[in-house]
């Protein structure tokens, strides 16, 4: 399983959050790491970094398996780690739920 991950200009610390991030979705999507092709991970600061805000860091992930239409998801938080988080348990319910469906649980 491939995993990119991709910043915009306002997230400060781009190899330690890679490092991080990667393991993060190593561990989450394990299960289904035979299947996934390449995972992208997306993330953003909503209001830069000179502003702040509620749930200003956002997170989009897609899973590419093989044999399923890319799946993805989104969720914003107040920090980076726990938008990652939100989103891989979205992308990993969602393919719970296609795996499910094709009976190759």
């Amino acid at each position: 399983m491939l995993v990119q991950i991709r910043t915009d200009r306002h997230i400060e610390g781009y190899d330690d959050l890679e490092d991080r991030v990667t393991e993060k979705v190593q561990k989450e999507l394990k299960r289904y790491a035979d299947r996934l092709t390449r995972v992208e991970v997306y993330i953003g600061d909503e209001n830069s970094a000179v502003k702040s805000g509620a749930k200003d860091k956002r997170c989009t992930v897609e899973a590419r398996a093989a044999g399923l239409q890319p799946l993805a998801a989104t969720h914003q938080a107040e920090s980076v780690e726990a938008a990652v988080a939100g989103a891989l348990a979205s992308v990993r319910r969602a393919l719970s739920h296609a795996t499910g469906k094709r009976g190759e649980r």
